[in-house]
């Protein structure tokens, strides 16, 4: 029976990255590399296990900062900082979806610059029937861990996220 392998790709790079970096250094960039390889192999994932579902990963997660919304809407201000886009992706988004009937906007009267978004039924539907692929995904990609270990990496997570101004707002 074939050995699991107890090297990762980062672990490929670490001797030549060692020769340029102390320790401290090299704890950190090897820990960033990590986050950007588990990042990518989960978005990448998510993606091909929606996409039979004709929905792309961004809507869904648009869909569920609404879903989570009092009175299921948002301004763009709001839905551009929950989702850290540019005002200008937000616009782009929201139009996509309003196209599809899962979203609308509504422009104050006095000022057309301030948008609020609210979710539809439909779009509310929508989101609801494809949350347990993303789920089923993210359980899939995580077992390796045990409950115990994803709290601890959940809480050192926060904690970078809160030193680097990352709060609920």
């Amino acid at each position: 029976m074939p050995q699991e392998p107890t090297s990762d790709y980062v672990d490929g790079m670490v001797d030549v990255l060692a020769q340029h970096h102390d320790s401290a250094e090299l704890e950190a960039k090897t820990l960033a590399y990590r986050l950007r390889r588990l990042t990518h192999r989960m978005e990448t994932d998510l993606k091909r296990e929606l996409a039979p579902h004709g929905i792309e990963l961004w809507a869904l997660e648009l869909l569920a900062c609404l879903l989570r919304a009092p009175r299921h809407q948002l301004t763009a201000s709001q839905l551009a900082v929950a989702m850290q886009l540019t005002s200008g992706a937000v616009t782009n988004r929201v139009a996509k979806l309003e196209a599809k009937g899962w979203a609308v906007r509504d422009f104050a009267p006095h000022d057309r610059r301030s948008v609020t978004v609210t979710l539809t039924q439909e779009g509310a539907e929508r989101a609801r029937d494809v949350f347990a692929t993303k789920t089923e995904t993210e359980l899939r990609l995580l077992s390796v861990l045990s409950a115990e270990d994803q709290r601890r990496l959940n809480g050192d997570l926060r904690a970078v996220l809160l030193a680097l101004g990352d709060h609920e707002q």
